[in-house]
């Protein structure tokens, strides 16, 4: 297996938004209810056009066979994680969160956003969420930004802890069907 990683494209809008919904509803059963994560999808979790526009939103792309796809055509290259960095204010959320401020952010005082991650759970634990992390933290660092920050989902907290972020605060994302869904804010620093 073979993951490469590049900047995403607004042709990938559609496979994103089927990569989006396997990852959630496949990863995140343990941490968040089935009304949770449906509300999500329909308000946080999404893709953000956004980051797509300002180059900063990356696909990860398996280019090789592997055992999952042994004795089938491999779908190639076939996506199998997400993720970007932002330089606006905007913690989280997708085009349809009401809760967005696109202004742009300081790198010599604000802290980039580290956004919207998913992975394919045929691909989870493969090394796949870090090389996309990597992207975006070199991607933000060559950008002048030496802080970072995220909104994490319960289930992305272990990932994160385990890449050097430290928790900041609990916060309760408002979803459309009257529920919330609790995230963890937290930071790193380059250096850490």
């Amino acid at each position: 297996m073979k993951i490469g990683i590049r900047l995403a494209e607004a042709r990938d809008i559609p496979p994103l938004r089927e990569l989006i919904a396997a990852s959630v509803r496949g990863l995140q059963t343990g941490d968040y209810s089935p009304e949770q994560l449906e509300g999500a999808l329909g308000t946080v979790y999404g893709v953000d056009t956004q980051l797509i526009s300002d180059g900063t939103y990356f696909v990860a792309e398996a280019t090789e066979s592997s055992p999952e796809f042994a004795g089938e055509k491999f779908p190639a290259p076939l996506l199998v994680g997400c993720g970007g960095w932002s330089k606006r204010k905007t913690l989280f959320g997708s085009d349809q969160f009401a809760g967005r401020e696109n202004s742009l952010l300081d790198p010599g005082k604000d802290a980039a956003k580290i956004r919207a991650f998913f992975v394919h759970p045929g691909w989870a634990r493969r090394g796949v969420g870090g090389k996309i992390l990597e992207a975006c933290e070199a991607a933000a660092g060559a950008a002048g930004f030496r802080r970072f920050e995220m909104g994490a989902t319960l289930t992305g907290v272990p990932f994160y802890r385990v890449k050097g972020y430290v928790e900041i605060e609990a916060v309760e994302a408002p979803l459309g069907n009257g529920l919330t869904l609790p995230i963890v804010r937290m930071g790193k620093n380059v250096g850490d």
